[in-house]
């Protein structure tokens, strides 16, 4: 190899690398501080676990993890089923209804999620004149979430076997049998990864929570803005014990994505 494509080859890896620090610098920062017993990032006090300590010993805060993590895993699932259903429903119809649909499901992914937000507020508690409550927020969060399942399903749908569907109706099947065993089990790639997407966004969302949740309810985003907007020496305390909660939700999204990954390796050496 020659000086020239060593000198590239280094500075594809600089650049890859400064890109990699540029996204992950800020939660390694609040990792580091997660350890630090003073509420001021800047400022060095000493190696402590007394962040940790609040976090979990904060019946408030831990209520609101609980309620966040629910509510994601509920519209996650209602979107997956709704999404699946809604790609399956789109893959066997017609051309022409198909690109229909298809056009309208990417509505809420291109939609600007303010847009989204106030659109559901006004159809749900104005037109229809539901008060905000648990079925409104949740509802809010499946109208962001099950586009997503759609996407993921989609490209599955296309590149699955047809003719083992068809085979499964010529030996006997209902169409319902043949769905649930030969389609979906060749679809549950997809599915797992729109799931998984699912509840990303609707833990990660705040926009659509705020406009749709009851006076009462809060979720980790929610609860964090509020927090930042009393502004009072309360707030650096509380909002010190998320920098505990960001490094542990890190870890764990880390081993995730280093077990898939590896099991992944694993099964493709197998199948040299």
């Amino acid at each position: 190899m020659n000086k020239k494509a060593i000198a590239i080859k280094c500075l594809k890896a600089g650049f890859i690398g400064l890109v990699l620090l540029i996204l992950y610098a800020p939660i390694l920062v609040l990792a580091v501080y997660s350890f630090n017993s003073t509420d001021t990032i800047g400022t060095w006090g000493e190696f402590s676990f007394t962040h940790y300590a609040k976090l979990f010993g904060d019946s408030t805060i831990l209520g609101m993890i609980g309620n966040t993590l629910l509510l994601a895993f509920l519209a996650a699932l209602l979107s997956t089923v709704l999404g699946t259903a809604g790609a399956l429903g789109m893959y066997y119809c017609k051309k022409r209804t198909k690109t229909a649909i298809n056009v309208a499901s990417q509505i809420p992914i291109i939609n600007a999620e303010i847009v989204t937000a106030l659109s559901l507020t006004l159809l749900l508690c104005v037109v229809i004149g539901l008060p905000r409550s648990y079925f409104t927020l949740l509802v809010g969060h499946m109208v962001i979430c099950t586009p997503f399942v759609v996407l993921s399903v989609m490209p599955k749908l296309k590149q699955m076997d047809n003719s083992l569907y068809e085979a499964a109706l010529d030996l006997g099947a209902s169409p319902a049998k043949a769905l649930f065993k030969v389609v979906l089990p060749q679809i549950i790639p997809g599915i797992i990864s729109g799931f998984m997407l699912a509840i990303t966004l609707s833990l990660d969302d705040y926009i659509v929570t705020s406009y749709t949740k009851p006076a009462t309810f809060n979720t980790i985003s929610t609860y964090v803005y509020n927090a930042t907007m009393r502004g009072n020496a309360h707030t650096a305390e509380v909002l010190s014990s998320f920098w505990a909660l960001t490094t542990i939700i890190f870890i764990i999204i880390l081993a995730v994505v280093l077990t898939a990954n590896l099991t992944g390796m694993k099964k493709k050496e197998k199948k040299k």
